[in-house]
């Protein structure tokens, strides 16, 4: 009885440390929880907790290899980079706010305007920090951080352990998701960069018709000015735009297993 028991807690041990790598790995780099503002013991029990809450419905999908030799440590690693892979995911999906940050700063004269990025954990322009930080607080407000720990944990269908994951097919995704984030903050900056045409065609005309007018001088507030008159009137239709596409992206992982 007692072999039989020590058996089922090393089993039940051995199956929480391959959730837990994937787990963590995930939460430790992609978006609310495992931003760089939010402390580090806060990340770690976060995880710990998760995985001990998702550990017994996932329990039939951990291959059962033995923890002594090379096979232990060789799906141990091939869990950490299925986690990190949803986890870069997820960070390069909220990059498109950062993205139209720069895009929009550079059209209404804020782009020498640098500030600490703390979702991107660096420096950055000030709107793109704003729409970041704004971001990261729709997530929480619209409960689309329940999407992310969804999606690691189907991912377990997506993702069987012990199977060897498609290196091309997931840099094809991370090369993909990159190129729709920079088309994402592209799209959104688009009314900033037609008000900014108008604006420079405008003082353009009125340096011809009146030549003694100091258009530089003129042109940085009206242009600062109209900047934040069209971010106030977009303000809402932006966000409405990129939580629809950080949706769908997440969703690769779950309608994947589903279909």
């Amino acid at each position: 009885m007692q072999q039989i028991l020590d058996t089922l807690v090393a089993g039940q041990i051995y199956t929480f440390m391959l959730v837990f790598v994937r787990v963590g790995s995930a939460i430790m780099i992609m978006p609310t929880i495992g931003d760089s503002f939010v402390s580090a013991n806060i990340r770690l029990l976060f995880a710990l907790g998760l995985s001990v809450v998702v550990t017994p419905p996932l329990a039939p999908y951990i291959p059962q290899v033995s923890t002594i030799g090379d096979g232990f440590m060789v799906l141990v690693c091939m869990e950490a980079v299925i986690g990190l892979f949803i986890g870069t995911v997820a960070r390069i999906l909220i990059s498109a706010l950062d993205v139209a940050g720069m895009f929009i700063s550079m059209q209404i004269g804020l782009a020498s305007a640098q500030v600490f990025n703390p979702s991107m954990a660096a420096q950055g322009s000030i709107i793109g920090a704003m729409l970041s930080v704004t971001g990261v607080v729709l997530l929480f407000a619209t409960n689309m951080h329940h999407l992310l720990i969804y999606a690691i944990f189907d991912s377990y269908q997506s993702f069987p352990p012990g199977a060897l994951p498609a290196a091309e097919g997931m840099a094809q995704m991370i090369t993909m998701s990159v190129a729709k984030s920079f088309a994402i903050g592209f799209q959104l900056a688009l009314p900033f960069i037609m008000v900014a045409l108008m604006t420079y065609i405008a003082m353009g005309v009125l340096a011809r018709v009146m030549p003694q007018i100091q258009v530089f001088i003129l042109a940085i507030p009206v242009q600062i000015l109209l900047g934040l008159i069209t971010l106030m009137l977009v303000f809402s239709t932006l966000f409405l735009v990129w939580i629809q596409y950080f949706e769908e992206g997440m969703m690769f992982f779950i309608s994947s297993s589903a279909g």
